[in-house]
């Protein structure tokens, strides 16, 4: 059996279906990059036939990347396999992602068909992929699941029809690892000509058991993971990319390697935490805030003694340099621009010289600008076309007075003002916002978030707001909280249904 793992990496695909992280072409384009840079296997770029602007995705990432092979998902419908092989004309290596569902559930609920159909479907939709590519992937939906024997009968069916690949999803994070690993064993030794395809896991994190889940698989035979940066993904996420590739590292016992890159790990994780607008948990494996951090005092004297004490993984492994260049309010444009590079976004001269202003502005304000403040500044300027936009805010606040906050909004070229008292001075800012916008809309979800650990830091605010039925997903970064919110809160209005 082969000792080289495949990493296939669907953040832009599974990842981007998490409400509010949705990305731009340009924006996949640049975490497609990074990808590469990594060093992923396979990056699912999208689902086609969904929107037109996935398929425009595809197309594009299929000309900006060089050596991954690029993925696009389909259903097992002849439609969606025709848009998907359209989309990855330019690839250089390209494969299509075909399947259906194989549990009773899915056979009987879902599609309202027999055992027998969904199989001659499956081998149907490998087939007429095959057509297009030479490397096709069959997905079993639900595959965790679905009845074993069942189960290697539909892998049987489509490795004779052509796949090279076979995905066995744990769609809902329902199994346990023992279970998980003694399917995959099952299929390794139940099905005829399993030696002529790869097994790949896709698990969920529903339970909090996605990685103990794929690492089971990898053991009992499987030889690809399909994973997303800091596990991002519908509902409770996917497997995490770095959780995997680390746990492969730490323990070569295992005596299966990547491709990974794991200094690139880190950059990775704040690009697509800053592009898509979504916090990593503090104490999130890998690549958290407080990943590698020591409060207590017993552990802190035996890192200070010997680091591999508490620390079983060095940071710089996974590319958290403290002793990384810090930009000044004296850097110059070419400093920037080469942070940028090495962080994996490249701009235009037009776009850099906007965010080289803001960098100033953030300068004068902060003693030392981090890695993740640059970040924020390259993604901050998505709100540059909005037609409301905050011109100036002014708020009082303190303890036993009322918080008083005044603002003025510009509202397509027309100039707003207004000024309310509130239980506090981002309840008083947000109120004198929808006494400008007289809209019936529902404060959700509010978070805050500092992105490094100074009390001059620019803070993160995400919100979520509901408006006529729908939910909206607002971004904002200001070393000014509350400036920060009301900035998150008009994101938010900007994307309002008209």
């Amino acid at each position: 059996m082969s000792d080289r793992l495949f990493i296939f990496d669907t953040t832009l695909r599974d990842g981007e279906q998490v409400p509010g992280c949705q990305l731009n072409t340009v924006e996949k384009i640049q975490v497609a990059k990074q990808l590469e840079t990594l060093g992923v296997d396979v990056i699912e770029a999208g689902f086609p036939i969904s929107s037109p602007g996935d398929f425009n995705s595809v197309i594009e990432i299929s000309k900006a990347v060089t050596w991954p092979t690029i993925c696009a998902l389909t259903r097992a419908v002849q439609k969606d396999i025709d848009v998907a092989a359209e989309a990855l004309q330019y690839a250089k290596h390209k494969r299509i992602h075909t399947g259906i569902g194989t549990s009773d559930s899915h056979i009987k609920y879902k599609f309202n068909s027999t055992r027998e159909e969904i199989i001659e479907r499956a081998v149907n939709a490998v087939k007429y992929a095959k057509r297009y590519v030479e490397d096709v992937e069959f997905y079993a939906e639900d595959a965790g699941r679905t009845e074993n024997e069942y189960l290697a009968r539909v892998v049987e069916a489509v490795i004779k029809a052509g796949a090279t690949v076979v995905n066995i999803p744990d769609t809902t994070g329902y199994c346990l690892p023992d279970e998980y690993g003694a399917k995959i064993k099952y299929l390794m030794e139940h099905v005829d000509g399993i030696d002529k395809a790869i097994i790949s896991t896709h698990c969920h994190n529903d339970l909090g058991m996605a990685t103990a889940n794929t690492i089971s698989g990898v053991l009992n035979g499987a030889r690809q993971v399909e994973v997303t940066i800091n596990g991002i993904g519908e509902r409770a996420g996917n497997t995490s990319l770095e959780e995997v590739a680390m746990i492969l590292r730490c323990h070569h016992d295992i005596h299966i390697d990547t491709n990974i890159n794991t200094q690139k790990i880190y950059p990775t994780s704040r690009m697509v935490s800053s592009l898509m607008n979504m916090p990593v948990q503090p104490n999130k494996a890998i690549v958290g805030r407080n990943a590698f951090a020591h409060s207590s005092g017993i552990h802190q004297d035996g890192v200070l003694k010997n680091a591999q004490t508490y620390e079983i993984i060095d940071p710089k492994d996974v590319g958290i340099d403290d002793n990384a260049i810090v930009l000044t309010a004296r850097s110059g444009r070419a400093a920037l621009k080469h942070r940028l590079h090495v962080l994996g976004v490249e701009m235009t001269q037009e776009k850099l010289d906007k965010v080289y202003e803001d960098f100033l502005k953030l300068a004068d304000k902060k003693k030392d600008i981090t890695d993740d403040d640059i970040l924020v500044l390259a993604g901050a300027d998505r709100n540059v076309n909005h037609h409301i936009k905050l011109e100036y805010l002014q708020v009082t606040s303190g303890v036993g007075v009322r918080s008083v906050a005044s603002l003025g909004l510009n509202i397509s070229g027309e100039h707003f003002e207004a000024a309310a008292t509130g239980n506090g001075p981002v309840d008083a800012a947000i109120k004198a916002v929808k006494q400008i916008i007289k809209r019936q809309m529902t404060l959700k979800e509010f978070t805050i978030q500092a992105i490094s650990k100074g009390s001059d830091d620019v803070g993160k605010v995400h919100m979520q707001v509901e408006y006529d039925g729908q939910m909206y997903y607002g971004f904002g970064a200001n070393t000014d909280i509350i400036a920060a919110s009301v900035e998150a809160y008009i994101d938010c209005i900007n994307k309002f249904r008209k």
